[in-house]
Formats: C-alpha cells, sequence, structure tokens
C-alpha cells in the first residue's frame, strides 16, 4: 500500500546484518550509495588502508574481528573515493582526549555519508586511569574509532587517537594506526589548533595549519 500524501517514505535500509539505514533528513555530503551488505560479513583478519596526507602517509590496519560493520563501510567509503580531497577538521589537546577527527567532506563536523549504521562497541578497553570513577576507559595512542552523534548514529566520520585517552565506550574501535602513521600524527598535533578571537590558546578546534587527506587507499 502506497504511503498517504504527504507522508514520509521509510527509509531505506540493506536487509543483511549490519542495517546500513539511508538518512534523507541528513543526506550525504558527498554523493555515496549505501554499502553492501551480505548475510555473512566478513569478519576475520585485518586489512590496511592508507591516509594520503599533506603531513605524510597514516597507514592504518583495520580489524574485522572487532568491528565487521564498520570496517565495511569504511571500505566502501574508500572505494567510492568518499575520503579523497578532505580535510580533517578538528584537533582537541585535553588532558584526557588527544585525537584528529577526519572523514567530513563538508569540512564542518557536520557532514556525513547520507546513512548511519548500529554501534560496534568494545567491551575489552581497561580503565583509563585518570578516571577514578572507573566509568572512562582508555582510548590508548594509535587507536582508531569512529565519532558518533550518539547512539547507533556511525556514519563516515572517524577519529585517530594520538596520545591516551579517557572516554565512556561508546565509540565503536575498528582499528589502529602504524607507527609511521602515528609519526605524522604527531607532526600534526605539534603544529597546534587554530586560535580565534575568542580562545587565543585553544585545547580544541581546528588545526592551526589545514590537514588534507589527498587520497584514502586500500593496501593489498
Amino acid at each position: 500500500m502506497a504511503a498517504p500524501a504527504g507522508a514520509a517514505a521509510p527509509a531505506r535500509t540493506t536487509p543483511g546484518p549490519c542495517g546500513y539505514t539511508a538518512t534523507p533528513e541528513d543526506p550525504a555530503a558527498r554523493p555515496v550509495p549505501l554499502p553492501p551488505d551480505p548475510r555473512r560479513t566478513p569478519d576475520r583478519g585485518t586489512v590496511r588502508v592508507t591516509l594520503r596526507t599533506n603531513y605524510g602517509p597514516i597507514p592504518l590496519t583495520l580489524d574485522r574481528e572487532q568491528a565487521p560493520c564498520t570496517v565495511q563501510s569504511f571500505l566502501h567509503l574508500t572505494r567510492h573515493r568518499f575520503y579523497d580531497d578532505t580535510s580533517c577538521h578538528r584537533l582537541t589537546a585535553y588532558p584526557t582526549l588527544t585525537v584528529l577527527q577526519c572523514g567530513d567532506p563538508s569540512g564542518t563536523g557536520a557532514g556525513g555519508p547520507g546513512y548511519r549504521y548500529a554501534d560496534e562497541l568494545p567491551t575489552d578497553l581497561p580503565p583509563a586511569p585518570t578516571d577514578p570513577t572507573g566509568v572512562r576507559r582508555l582510548y590508548a595512542r594509535g587507536t582508531l574509532a569512529m565519532a558518533n552523534a550518539g547512539p547507533d548514529t556511525n556514519g563516515s566520520q572517524f577519529f585517530l587517537v594520538q596520545a591516551d585517552s579517557a572516554l565512556r565506550p561508546n565509540y565503536t574501535v575498528f582499528g589502529s594506526i602504524d607507527p609511521v602513521g602515528l609519526a605524522t600524527l604527531d607532526r600534526i598535533a605539534a603544529a597546534g589548533i587554530a586560535p580565534t578571537p575568542e580562545d587565543p590558546a585553544p585545547v580544541d578546534g581546528a588545526p592551526a595549519a589545514p590537514v588534507d587527506i589527498d587520497r584514502a587507499v586500500r593496501r593489498h
């Protein structure tokens, strides 16, 4: 039966176990189809991807077992060159959060791929030593994780952990940053965060010098 006149059509969701769901209310920052969603989502082994940036390469190792749907989506976006010619829009230098956030072609921090999917949250992160309550977990230096806007809102944005950080375990971990990539990340962090008239010494904001991903490439 057709939807009543004026009613919004249901959002399209892929039929496989990952259930990637289109977000027409939040359209893609760059056109890309929904990812493939096979009944048997690959959940073994690792995949290597390199982010080629203006600061140098950031090689990543994606872990299918940790987060199969997330890895599948990230590879899909890489294959469709969603991350090519984009900027990393956020750098933080809090004592408990030191990360570089990327993955939004609009460069605003509000853009995504036009779909969302469920969290694959880590269950084995140790407590953060800086948090006496035991609520926050250690996202160690070299961790690769998904950014989100709340539960089950994963899209395209991700963050690279430059120094041990303490976060609630609400962010999917789907891989790690190789040593060469950490050296590049250190150079980016050393360049600092862009000051603003309101805050001449910020600890959260746009990188002082643009951080551009020229291309994301899967390595075989």
